[in-house]
């Protein structure tokens, strides 16, 4: 009885590997072990990445936040503070959004959250 050769399992493996490895630089999409080490790497960014950037937006986010909340004479702190004893359960994301394309609004929520410190 032949022995089994796993030529046509081992192709498409090294073929689907080296697919994903397509636009790397270098022998990195062409050769399959130095373009699997690739992606196997790339997989761990992806994976970290992935979490890092709700962490990004959110840095953002406050960001903006903080420079509206201070043309308004308040910190940023002050004014989360503020608008959470207002009772105001608005998030981060539409805070900086009103922020850039309402600022009138916004200004309307600074004073709500100065009266509510007061």
């Amino acid at each position: 009885m032949p022995r089994v050769k796993g030529g046509t399992v081992t192709r498409k493996r090294r073929k689907k590997v080296l697919k994903l490895a397509k636009g790397y630089r270098g022998a990195k999409h062409l050769l399959f072990k130095s373009a699997n080490s690739q992606v196997m790497v790339s997989y761990r960014y992806a994976f970290r990445d992935r979490r890092a950037k709700k962490r990004d937006f959110r840095r953002l986010w406050i960001a903006r936040i903080n420079a509206a909340a201070r043309m308004n004479d308040m910190s940023y702190s002050k004014l989360m503070h503020g608008l959470k004893l207002a009772n105001v359960d608005m998030n981060r994301k539409m805070l900086a959004d009103l922020a850039i394309s309402d600022p009138e609004s916004f200004t309307a929520l600074t004073e709500t959250a100065k009266k509510a410190l007061a």
